[in-house]
């Protein structure tokens, strides 16, 4: 990328608090280091703007970035976080931080990470109802009537385990610091491939997170399910299930791309915000 000026497309929703003064801010910044093609909400962008492209940045939240990198997976197009939201795992720059890093970004020199992706369809007396892509996981909810529900879990075409449950989250290493770490799961490294199967308030002592290769095919059967049970995509798509729907769950053939912070890692950003490792509050004498 060296000699020429990077091209970028925005994406971002304006209509948040501070998200159009930040993209304002950015691309006042900018006149002169890069050229950008678009600026557009994720939701109604076409396609064919990405060819070409050197970098999406986004503007918002973890939630923001997901919805984009979904979209933008197949092109290829790295992704520049930027944090206007309240955590920040993956929007992993402040704007001050972007605008001190951009050159080194347009030059080439940022580290660019690969993450893991799943892909999961429903299928319904044989044939396929849904499918789509997860950045962070794919969960199953037992809804209305709140009952427990039912599910069996097979990995590789065996048997894994029945689920008696609130449900059953399937967890990419990027969502393991996202619902999987709320409900009791491990923390993986982002740059694993693998995937974690944690069940919701199972109704057993017993039941535990696990995790499993990256290659490995799951299925969820819902044996017993409720009237409002569904599967979810990144808590942002959803699709209803009835008895007997099959879930598959496997590793998404395409990636999506992140460039990192070079200030921050995954593990800072869990020590700062979460409080992960924070040691005792001893008394003082």
């Amino acid at each position: 990328m060296s000699g020429k000026k990077p091209r970028l497309i925005i994406f971002a929703d304006t209509g948040k608090n501070n998200v159009g003064s930040a993209v304002d801010e950015f691309s006042e910044f900018v006149k002169g280091k890069a050229e950008i093609v678009d600026n557009c909400d994720v939701r109604s962008f076409r396609p064919q703007i990405l060819k070409g492209c050197d970098y999406a940045v986004v503007f918002g939240g973890d939630g923001s970035i997901i919805s984009a990198a979904r979209a933008l997976s197949d092109s290829k197009v790295p992704v520049i976080g930027v944090n206007l939201g309240k955590l920040g795992f993956l929007a992993e720059f402040s704007v001050e931080e972007l605008k001190d890093y951009f050159d080194q970004i347009a030059s080439g020199k940022a580290r660019i990470e690969r993450r893991m992706m799943l892909k999961c369809r429903v299928m319904r007396d044989g044939k396929q109802i849904f499918s789509s892509k997860a950045i962070n996981d794919v969960f199953i909810t037992a809804g209305i009537p709140f009952r427990m529900i039912e599910l069996l879990i097979k990995v590789d075409s065996h048997a894994l385990a029945g689920c008696v449950s609130d449900g059953l989250i399937i967890s990419t290493p990027t969502g393991s610091t996202a619902y999987n770490l709320s409900t009791g799961g491990p923390i993986l490294s982002g740059k694993m491939e693998a995937m974690v199967i944690t069940p919701i308030c199972p109704h057993s002592l017993s039941f535990r997170p696990i995790v499993i290769g990256g290659d490995s095919k799951t299925e969820i059967v819902g044996i017993q399910v409720n009237e409002g049970t569904a599967v979810s995509i990144d808590g942002q798509l959803s699709q209803s299930l009835s008895a007997g729907d099959i879930i598959e769950v496997a590793k998404e053939d395409s990636s999506f791309l992140v460039v990192n912070n070079p200030v921050r890692s995954q593990w800072d950003t869990m020590a700062a915000k979460l409080g992960w490792a924070e040691k005792p509050k001893y008394k003082k004498e």
